[in-house]
């Protein structure tokens, strides 16, 4: 039999609005925690960012709907007194405050961590900023992708600089915001106190150069665009086009594989040139490599070089649109279905004590 689940008790207030924050939001939510989201007059901004397929619709955005799933909403103008006593009412049965302001209107709407936590100490207050508490300046995903290196690596090698389609840096410090926010609920279960968890974007995006960031730290190495390759891995991301136009993507992590590759594609003999033997020979190759790939790969389908390629568990997959993606199997458990709105979970971990739940869709 399912025990109770432990985040049911949990209530949590919404102060964010765009993505990075109403992301902590969902993720809550979709965790079984009780979730209110304070909008403004107007509502959250990306209640009109929408596509032209549906800015004829009277629903909130497809852009709001993916993040605001399993929330109440409430709409209150934080400027006035009486609406801001609302909140603070609030405050001694709140857990998790989770706000997004542009700098200064925490303190101006009477909303800061020092004012909350006055009222309940041990309310956790999670904060994200676009570049940390004493800045002035405000932060989006763009400008972020720009100034933390990532638009600079992105794109083809004699091509431009390129923002991602995703707003990966927003998602990133939600992350951030997530780990800390369940790391200070870990210290209030041992200490009975709360704390104020802040994360910016510009060091969220800075924290997830990962290997790119070493090699510059570490070798002198200023990244490059290199389009889907891999700069110390060769042939990983790397994109062939199969007998029917369609593209395959290999990601060869070791030299095994490699000499699998090989074999499935008929190569055999090359297993053991040293242009191509060791994975330090293919970054020194690159061009050689593909040169030698890239004809076979024309012989055949992309399904049937992939049934081949994964019986020698050689990593390929072949390149999806969106379609292609919510076809997979992988999607299905992560969809969230309610009326006509459709949309993505956040949380994909399983636990036994924390179930999937069934949403509501946004409002």
């Amino acid at each position: 039999m399912m025990k109770e689940n432990p985040f049911a008790s949990l209530r949590v207030l919404e102060l964010a609005s765009v993505l990075a924050g109403p992301t902590v939001g969902m993720f809550f939510a979709e965790l079984g925690a009780q979730v209110e989201k304070i909008e403004a007059p107007g509502g959250d901004v990306t209640r009109s960012w929408k596509v032209p397929e549906e800015i004829q619709s009277e629903n909130p955005s497809a852009y709001f709907c993916s993040v605001n799933w399993g929330k109440t909403f409430t709409t209150l103008d934080l400027q006035l007194l009486e609406n801001r006593k609302q909140i603070y009412n609030q405050i001694p049965e709140t857990d998790i405050v989770i706000v997004s302001y542009k700098p200064g209107d925490a303190e101006r709407l009477g909303m800061s961590y020092e004012i909350l936590s006055a009222l309940n100490p041990a309310i956790i207050y999670g904060e994200i900023t676009g570049y940390g508490e004493g800045s002035t300046r405000v932060g989006y995903d763009a400008i972020i992708q720009a100034e933390a290196g990532f638009m600079e690596m992105n794109g083809s090698a004699d091509g431009p600089p390129l923002k991602m389609p995703v707003a990966l840096m927003d998602l990133m410090a939600a992350h951030q915001l997530k780990e800390g926010l369940l790391a200070a609920l870990y210290v209030r279960e041992k200490t009975g106190r709360g704390d104020k968890v802040s994360v910016s974007l510009i060091q969220s995006g800075i924290a997830a150069l990962a290997n790119q960031a070493t090699n510059y730290l570490m070798n002198g190495v200023l990244p490059g665009r290199m389009g889907s390759e891999h700069p110390s891995i060769v042939p990983y991301g790397t994109r062939f086009v199969t007998r029917e136009g369609k593209s395959l993507v290999l990601a060869v992590g070791n030299n095994k594989q490699f000499r699998n590759l090989l074999s499935v594609l008929g190569l055999d003999n090359w297993a053991y040139d040293d242009r191509v033997k060791d994975n330090a020979d293919r970054v020194r190759n690159r061009k050689l490599v593909y040169e030698l790939l890239a004809p076979v790969f024309l012989s055949e389908s992309l399904d049937i070089w992939l049934q081949r390629l994964n019986e020698k568990q050689v990593p390929a997959g072949g390149i999806a649109n969106m379609k292609e993606v919510f076809n997979q199997p992988h999607a299905q458990s992560l969809l969230l279905i309610d009326k006509e709105k459709k949309g993505v979970r956040t949380r994909i971990f399983t636990a036994i004590e924390i179930p999937f739940l069934t949403l509501t869709s946004p409002e």
